[in-house]
């Protein structure tokens, strides 16, 4: 069942963190909604505009809607991650998306808040939630690239004048975290003073975390020895920092990178331990019976189990 985010939102606030999740491949789709339809647990499925190039947007809509006939006990929304208001407005005309993002986080705040209203208006008129960008976070993610000298936390003094401006459903907010597989810098965790002070202003909204991935070092070690070179230094966002976030605001929570360690690791230690075989189909099995563990370990861990059947059926709902 499709629904919308305002309407899994409105159920989680304070309670349980729902995972929104980047997918590109039907491997990812499969264990995603597998793993929901064994939890009961209420998602988000999320494409990047670069995994809308690489499958192309009308594969990855269709692979979804598959997915939810072969899973139809699964409740989610579907959600554009970090994408610029042409590719929102692409994906409000083109339909089957019930929530966009509008990344204008970059631009100064006049030019972030004109185009974020632009992208509402227009959403709005299709029933279509939006979620804004205020702050910049650093690191690597598909086409996204931030030095950590330009990181900027978010200002608690302008998220109140931001969403009152904007009218936008959810706000993305930057509290520490990095996109890629280093979450974040200088030993520090995520700041819930800011957390905290953004609550207090904005009691009752919903905030979104990116850069959520755990980045288990036991995956890095293991792809490092069938013969990677990713660093081991890299840090994701602990269990505790997470639930922490959720009882200050934090609703959902952006998961890609853990996506694509695992998909690393399966397919190089398969290649490496069988070097005769060439089947993609056998990692590919394997890659997506992990991936549905994961999903489902991770539900567990944000206390989302067993809710899915709190969230109504919108407008888009189909059952």
């Amino acid at each position: 069942m499709i629904v919308s985010t305002k309407d899994i939102f409105q159920k989680s606030y304070g309670r349980y963190g729902v995972a929104a999740v980047n997918v590109w491949c039907m491997e990812q789709i499969h264990g995603l909604f597998g793993a929901a339809q064994r939890a009961n647990a209420p998602f988000i499925v999320q494409t990047t505009p670069v995994a809308r190039n690489y499958a192309g947007p009308g594969m990855l809509l269709s692979m979804i809607s598959a997915a939810a006939k072969i899973y139809p006990k699964t409740v989610f929304a579907i959600h554009l991650d970090h994408g610029n208001k042409e590719h929102a407005f692409d994906c409000i005309d083109s339909g089957g998306y019930t929530s966009v993002m509008i990344d204008a986080s970059h631009e100064p705040y006049d030019i972030n808040v004109k185009l974020t209203r632009e992208v509402v208006e227009k959403a709005h008129a299709r029933n279509i939630a939006v979620e804004a960008e205020l702050g910049v976070l650093s690191g690597v993610e598909d086409d996204i690239t931030v030095d950590e000298k330009h990181i900027k936390y978010t200002q608690p003094s302008e998220v109140e004048d931001f969403v009152n401006q904007t009218g936008c459903d959810s706000l993305a907010v930057a509290v520490g975290t990095s996109h890629g597989a280093y979450k974040f810098s200088g030993g520090q965790g995520l700041q819930f003073d800011i957390l905290e002070e953004i609550q207090q202003r904005l009691p009752g909204f919903p905030l979104v975390l990116h850069g959520g991935s755990a980045v288990n070092l036991e995956e890095i070690q293991r792809i490092n020895a069938a013969g990677g070179q990713l660093g081991t230094d890299a840090r994701g966002v602990a269990t505790g920092e997470l639930l922490k976030a959720i009882q200050y605001g934090v609703c959902k929570i952006n998961i890609a990178t853990d996506a694509r360690l695992i998909w690393a690791r399966v397919h190089r230690e398969f290649f490496k331990l069988s070097p005769a075989r060439f089947d993609p189909i056998i990692p590919g099995k394997t890659y997506m019976n992990e991936f549905e563990e994961f999903i489902l370990e991770k539900f567990e861990l944000l206390n989302a189990v067993n809710k899915a059947g709190e969230i109504k059926m919108t407008g888009h709902g189909t059952r």
